[in-house]
């Protein structure tokens, strides 16, 4: 008999959690708009909707959590991944 050890949930999501994205940033389209805004390097609103086929209000929602989160800033017209302090 294979005796494996208990794992906590708390430490499978964080074997589950891709690389790069901070822990701040829980929620499922939060990670979506995390990783876009990381592959292009920054992008408009209207490029967030057209490329995640998400609509206005979700992403202002989204985008509003993970600014206060820190993990977002606002460069102009662009929402960037935060630099690390």
């Amino acid at each position: 008999m294979v005796v494996v050890p208990h794992r906590t949930c708390n430490e499978m999501q964080a074997r589950q959690m891709p690389k790069g994205i901070p822990e701040a940033v829980e929620s499922a389209r939060g990670k979506l708009v995390y990783l876009f805004l990381q592959f292009h390097e920054g992008a408009t609103l209207d490029e967030l909707r057209d490329g995640l086929d998400l609509q206005r209000i979700t992403l202002f929602s989204v985008l509003k959590t993970l600014r206060e989160r820190g993990v977002v800033d606002r460069d102009g017209e662009k929402y960037v991944t935060a630099r690390p302090a």
